[in-house]
């Protein structure tokens, strides 16, 4: 009989957990996106990343904020928690796939302080880095783009930048919903 491993073996897919914070940077009725262009695919990611070993939650927003953003924790609002999402989903490569819990925050920041902050954003990749494009969207376009984790047609019905989620619990991403770019 073959042996799959135990859900204690480094080797079973989601066994490990990570947790990614993400955040919805608004600016009046605009929200940052960061759009990826990769071949033979374009998507859109939420500023943030994922949370460090022994790191806070906010405070790893807020890392990841002024890293990819260049935005201070001064310059915005006090984030709230909107989101969660918990991903179960198959990728390439040798590792095995970790479950991963998302944490979608929201902010507010002015047009002032829009206008300061990146334009660009740098990811590290083996060959490199990659350039994401920071665009700024209008919120109730976003149900047809191409967000991961999938989160454009909550954003979109949305009845306000300021509006309370109705559920903070997001469909989960399965293998069953989503295949990995």
């Amino acid at each position: 009989m073959a042996s799959f491993g135990s859900a204690d073996s480094p080797a079973a897919p989601f066994a490990r957990i990570k947790i990614r914070v993400g955040a919805l940077v608004f600016c009046g009725d605009e929200v940052a996106l960061i759009r990826r262009d990769r071949v033979g695919s374009t998507h859109f990611i939420p500023p943030g990343g994922n949370v460090e070993r022994g790191e806070g939650l906010l405070a790893a927003l807020r890392r990841e904020l002024t890293e990819e953003l260049h935005l201070a924790p001064s310059q915005a609002g006090e984030p709230t928690l909107l989101w969660v999402i918990d991903q179960m989903v198959s990728r390439p490569g040798t590792t095995p796939p970790p479950r991963k819990l998302h944490l979608i925050y929201r902010l507010h920041i002015t047009p002032e302080v829009r206008a300061t902050l990146a334009t660009e954003e740098y990811d590290e990749v083996p060959s490199g880095h990659e350039i994401g494009l920071i665009q700024w969207v209008d919120y109730r376009t976003t149900a047809d783009l191409p967000i991961f984790p999938p989160i454009g047609t909550a954003l979109a019905t949305l009845p306000s930048p300021l509006a309370a989620p109705t559920d903070a619990a997001l469909p989960a991403v399965t293998d069953d919903n989503y295949v990995w770019l």
